[in-house]
């Protein structure tokens, strides 16, 4: 029996975290104890939700006094998992419906090969949160790809979700070794914390997957994409939509932030230039962002 813990962060979003955690009651459990922790980031409305929620797995409930973003609001789960002899910790964004084999077939790529450290399944986009809404038949609506492996652009430090926007059909059936996963659902293995260590708390929101990524190849294990593992993402749902100011924000910054610390040298006099060009004629929050790098401002930031 593997015991698998669930992270999940609620964060004024208690809609979104009722439908992710009625998908986990549903998920097939052969072989699996399954445990969720969630964490709630000191939101403003009321979480509602008894430690008695799910008739399929156990719940706890960790109710922060302050946000700690992301990053550390997973820790606590992590953390937690770990207190309780977890063998395996998933971290899953709240604004997620589970397929029923999810937890089943992460699992099962990790046997296939020892040095397999991460997970990450297939995600659609969930109907209604696609870039494009106009741009398919109904009957293409869930099965539109946001993310099928993860590749790193390494000259412009960009990482590209591969295959996003497009109508799955089959081409991104094959099991593979990816540059980075997506923090909106990573499987990861008790070993590669022990070794490894938590998500770095500087980055608060954004990029903090895509370090943790590199931190664990560095030590020699991969990455892998399942597609037989898959979930749905209402994209964006937790932080306001995408090109929000908070994403403005939190990904300028990180985005040098993680540059600084993995790419080429001459990648990064290049994000040094490009730095300088988004404090004069960036948007406001992205000069903040960059203000904020410079003055090593990190985890929350200036950020209100």
């Amino acid at each position: 029996m593997k015991k698998v813990f669930i992270s999940v962060i609620n964060f004024n979003g208690k809609k979104n975290t009722f439908e992710c955690l009625k998908s986990i009651d549903n998920l097939n459990t052969t072989g699996i104890e399954l445990n969720v922790v969630l964490i709630d980031n000191a939101s403003k409305e009321k979480l509602d939700i008894e430690e008695n929620f799910l008739k399929n797995a156990s719940l706890k409930i960790i109710l922060n006094e302050k946000n700690l973003g992301f990053s550390g609001g997973h820790n606590l789960g992590i953390k937690y998992a770990l207190s309780k002899m977890a063998d395996y910790v998933v971290i899953l964004n709240n604004d997620t419906i589970l397929d029923k084999n999810l937890i089943y077939e992460l699992l099962n790529a990790f046997d296939t090969d020892s040095k397999i450290g991460i997970v990450s399944p297939k995600i659609y986009f969930a109907k209604g949160s696609e870039f494009h809404k106009d741009r398919y038949k109904e009957d293409e609506l869930g099965r539109v790809l946001w993310y099928a492996g993860g590749d790193m652009d390494w000259d412009n430090v960009l990482g590209k979700h591969i295959g996003v926007d497009q109508v799955d059909k089959g081409q991104y059936d094959e099991k593979k070794e990816i540059d980075f996963s997506s923090g909106c659902c990573m499987g990861i293995k008790k070993e590669i914390f022990e070794k490894v260590g938590f998500l770095n708390e500087k980055y608060f929101l954004y990029y903090e997957d895509n370090d943790y990524s590199q931190r664990v190849k560095k030590l020699g294990y991969r990455i892998i994409y399942e597609p037989k593992a898959v979930l749905w993402h209402k994209n964006a749902g937790s932080v306001g939509g995408s090109g929000s100011d908070l994403q403005d924000y939190y990904i300028t910054r990180n985005r040098i932030l993680f540059g600084m610390n993995y790419a080429s040298f001459k990648t990064k006099i290049a994000l040094f230039r490009e730095s300088i060009k988004f404090l004069l004629i960036g948007r406001k929050w992205q000069k903040k962002g960059i203000l904020d790098f410079y003055l090593r401002k990190f985890d929350k930031g200036s950020y209100k």
